[in-house]
């Protein structure tokens, strides 16, 4: 899986798995693997030894993991989960692909 429609600041919602219902932005987007990590999504504990010459404190962190892309639906402005498509905007030498919401026809917003 190369490409994903959705992208890094994105706002999902999680439709299957343990922490179905929950929403929060796109931190990472692992295209080759087909997995995003998402902000409070997904929360894995890791056991971390003490480092005094890393600073690094011992203990147990806890940091979110990635879901797959499938398990994850862009919200819309409206607050409502919707699949993403694509619209050529313009005419020409200016035409320009957009994503768009397929659910209410709401462009998305872009990288800029």
């Amino acid at each position: 899986m190369a490409t994903t429609k959705i992208r890094k600041g994105d706002t999902v919602k999680v439709i299957a798995g343990r922490d179905k219902g929950k929403t929060g932005r796109v931190l990472e987007v692992q295209g080759e693997a087909g997995r995003l990590l998402v902000e409070g999504v997904m929360m894995v504990k890791r056991h971390t030894k003490a480092n005094p010459a890393k600073q690094i404190k011992g203990g147990i962190a806890e940091k979110e993991g990635t879901i797959h892309v499938s398990n994850v639906m862009v919200m819309t402005g409206d607050g409502k989960a919707s699949r993403v498509g694509y619209k050529i905007e313009g005419t020409g030498a200016s035409a320009k692909k957009v994503r768009v919401a397929r659910k209410n026809g709401e462009v998305l917003a872009s990288k800029s």
